[in-house]
């Protein structure tokens, strides 16, 4: 099953992030906001759309229309990107999938002399395995140390669970919040979150706040919530229900309202093919941006719509950003 969102990130930018692919230098005082969308365009079989100009798009906010002051059809902004890999126990059958999907994506993704990529992971605590670095080779070699926690780690935590909307707030405030242009997570997860002390609409509060994309990729062992690691689990005072917790909620909703993509791997579709297309929508994205007709004069949350002209298309957008005073 695949869902997609339209990639839409939203900030003040300086001028010189509009020049890429032949944009004019635009003309604005220093203290205009510039709202800036990403966006992804689907059409009914959900394929990518590329081939769109300025005239295609209506763009309002607070139900208001809005002028579209730049374009490009792909942007070239520089990409922050935080890998982040659940690693509890519930995990342990598909962590290598996970991780070798994750070395061929980031060798495709990454332009060394441009993006920057973090990668975290996340259990029964919240831990950076490597800060935000260019380099291929210090992120290839810090995620084949990512792995679910050995038996001595387990016998040794006084705690247990899954903080993932932990992980998703410090991510958003600690490391993307502090970037520019585009920002986007990662998470590999089954959704389940046991233990966090930020809830899942605070973690998504952060990730808009910081103008951060959540992309999530469900992948779960239908039999993790069982025997024997189940028995692991209770035996540690992580307090899991056998039964198997849905997750899918939690990860679509990251998803939705955060403005990235949630996908689910299955026999059907792969983690490679799913990595394949949040490749292709990260590069595949129209520049976006205008200013709005009303001041920021108090902090706040603007709704926001962008739409097509043309019709059996559709651009997917969250449906608020963070106007920050």
């Amino acid at each position: 099953m695949r869902v997609y969102r339209l990639a839409i990130s939203v900030g003040c930018l300086c001028w010189a992030g509009w020049l890429a692919h032949g944009q004019e230098e635009p003309t604005f005082s220093t203290d205009v906001k510039v709202v800036n969308l990403l966006a992804t365009v689907t059409n009914k079989k959900g394929e990518i759309i590329r081939d769109l100009t300025k005239d295609d798009f209506s763009l309002s906010e607070n139900g208001r229309p809005q002028t579209i002051r730049y374009f490009s059809r792909q942007s070239d902004l520089p990409l922050t990107l935080g890998l982040m890999v659940d690693t509890s126990m519930s995990q342990q059958r598909v962590i290598e999938a996970e991780r070798a999907a994750s070395f061929r994506f980031l060798d495709r993704v990454l332009r060394e002399n441009k993006d920057q990529v973090f990668i975290m992971q996340f259990d029964s605590s919240v831990q950076m395995r490597h800060e935000l670095t260019s380099s291929r080779k210090k992120l290839e070699e810090a995620l084949s140390f990512v792995d679910t926690p050995t038996r001595n780690e387990l016998r040794n935590q006084s705690g247990g669970g899954t903080l993932l909307y932990d992980a998703v707030l410090k991510a958003s405030t600690d490391v993307t919040k502090k970037q520019q242009g585009r920002k986007a997570l990662i998470v590999l997860s089954d959704g389940v979150d046991v233990g966090s002390d930020t809830s899942l609409a605070a973690a998504i509060e952060a990730a808009q706040r910081a103008d951060t994309l959540v992309y999530s990729i469900l992948f779960s062992d239908p039999d993790a919530y069982g025997i024997p690691i189940g028995s692991m689990i209770r035996h540690r005072s992580i307090p899991i229900p056998l039964s198997g917790p849905d997750g899918r909620g939690a990860l679509m909703r990251l998803a939705k309202e955060t403005g990235g993509g949630f996908f689910e791997v299955s026999k059907k579709v792969g983690i490679e093919q799913i990595f394949d297309l949040i490749q292709e929508e990260l590069r595949s994205q129209f520049s976006i941006g205008y200013v709005s007709d009303v001041p920021v004069r108090i902090s706040e949350f603007r709704k926001i719509q962008l739409t097509t002209a043309q019709k059996g298309l559709v651009a997917r957008t969250r449906d608020r950003y963070w106007a920050q005073r």
